[in-house]
């Protein structure tokens, strides 16, 4: 896409308006918009192994702070394995309003939304991965506290 001209595909996640979508588009040209579509259905099975993966993680994380007593960590827990899983639903919705916006339907609705998922997307990725980083580092602080010098 970008080598078609324009932004890539993020600057077509947050287009936010129909006009902005087309300039993208036109920048594009057929080839670009032929690279995104294709994208975009791909991204359909990435979603759903990243959000696998991170809910799956999120349980592990969750069921090892319970096993070491790490209370906050496991109420922390209980939000983050619907997290991974609505961060997928987001970008399921947000992949089917680009996908309209790239047929030139939907009008200002669809680019609307797709930024709208995106935004919530992001946010509930970055708070996902954020609970594992930090489970990983107690662990980390956990094993050298344990490690005799």
């Amino acid at each position: 896409m970008r080598d078609a001209g324009g932004p890539g595909i993020i600057g077509f996640e947050f287009a936010g308006s129909e006009e902005r979508a087309a300039e993208i588009l036109a920048d594009w040209g057929e080839e670009g918009q032929d690279a995104a579509r294709a994208s975009l259905w791909l991204d359909y099975a990435y979603i759903l192994a990243y959000a696998g993966f991170l809910t799956l993680a999120a349980i592990a994380t969750r069921d090892l702070a319970a096993s070491r007593g790490w209370r906050r960590m496991v109420v922390a827990g209980i939000a983050a394995i619907p997290m991974a899983a609505a961060a997928g639903a987001f970008d399921a919705v947000e992949d089917a309003g680009l996908l309209l916006a790239l047929d030139g339907r939907g009008g200002d609705l669809a680019p609307l939304l797709a930024t709208v998922c995106a935004s919530f997307k992001f946010a509930l990725l970055a708070l996902d991965i954020t609970y594992l980083v930090v489970s990983l580092l107690l662990r980390l602080r956990a094993r050298r506290a344990t490690v005799p010098r």
